[in-house]
């Protein structure tokens, strides 16, 4: 796009509207600086209300890292919903999200970063013309364990949630609507291990094995005990196999879904791993895509 072309854009748009394109955008909430990054799809419509992917990156890093490692940005321009990073807090690319889980001083300090998703997705209605029944959330790791607040404490906002690596951190959960899940998991991750905290778990943080936090939101949704079970075809020599488990229909037709990756590591399915330390990363499957097709089937009614 040219500068005439964006410039005639903004005049059409309006100044506060945001056009096809990377944008970084910034608030205030409880006297904090926050910031997110936008994604708009080269196909955005302002006249037709647009599905938006909140996307959390996890502890240590940022929005700008995520973008690369999630590769969303891609899915965002092939099917055309809002891609939105946002910051947690902290210093430079070292941010956190106050996901639950947190003991002592560190947990009294935590940012209400519910508060700030919501305040968030107020601003950024004010720029695009958000579906506010598809709101949806995914992450990785800390990003993850964000998103399963959000679906308990943000229901009323957030349509689905599909956390990658990243297991449920707060006590309990009572959400005011069923909200659908779908939960990818390595069976060989170090960072945040399948069957919960371990040895190598710093003692300042909790959370749930990725078992007992697919069965919380199991039984919230009302889903059946027992789930379907589907294998992936081990289509590359990568060292993982891909099992599927899908609880459901529930209450509202909401599903619980939890993706095992034997083999895998704390990476992000179908995008290649940029540090080795994390572990392997399938090929056999695409989060991006098995998430979106996921998210179409389960908007917030």
């Amino acid at each position: 796009m040219t500068l005439l072309q964006t410039l005639l854009l903004l005049t059409v748009l309006g100044a506060d509207q945001l056009g096809p394109g990377n944008h970084t955008c910034k608030l205030t909430v409880d006297e904090r600086q926050r910031s997110y990054l936008v994604h708009v799809p080269q196909n955005y419509d302002q006249d037709r209300p647009t599905p938006v992917v909140l996307i959390f990156h996890g502890a240590g890093t940022n929005a700008d890292i995520t973008v690369r490692l999630t590769g969303l940005n891609q899915k965002s321009e092939e099917v055309g919903f809002i891609a939105v990073y946002p910051n947690g807090t902290g210093t430079g690319i070292f941010r956190t999200w106050n996901a639950g889980g947190r003991k002592g001083m560190l947990a009294e300090k935590s940012a209400d970063d519910v508060k700030y998703v919501a305040n968030l997705l107020d601003d950024l209605g004010t720029m695009i013309n958000v579906d506010t029944s598809q709101v949806y959330a995914t992450g990785i790791s800390n990003g993850g364990m964000m998103c399963y607040r959000l679906a308990a404490e943000l229901s009323d906002r957030i349509a689905a949630i599909a956390p990658v690596a990243g297991a449920m951190a707060i006590d309990e959960a009572n959400p005011n609507r069923p909200v659908s899940v779908m939960h990818f998991h390595g069976k060989s991750d170090g960072i945040v291990p399948f069957g919960g905290p371990n040895r190598s778990t710093p003692k300042f943080l909790t959370f749930k094995s990725v078992e007992e936090s697919i069965e919380i939101w199991r039984k919230i949704d009302e889903c059946p005990e027992e789930p379907t079970i589907t294998d992936f075809p081990d289509k590359n020599n990568d060292g993982t196999t891909v099992l599927q488990k899908t609880y459901g229909p529930g209450k509202g037709a909401t599903e619980v879904i939890l993706i095992e990756i034997e083999g895998g590591g704390h990476t992000w399915p179908g995008h290649k791993s940029y540090v080795s330390l994390t572990g392997k990363s399938t090929k056999d499957i695409s989060a991006n895509d098995l998430m979106w097709d996921f998210f179409q089937k389960h908007p917030r009614k």
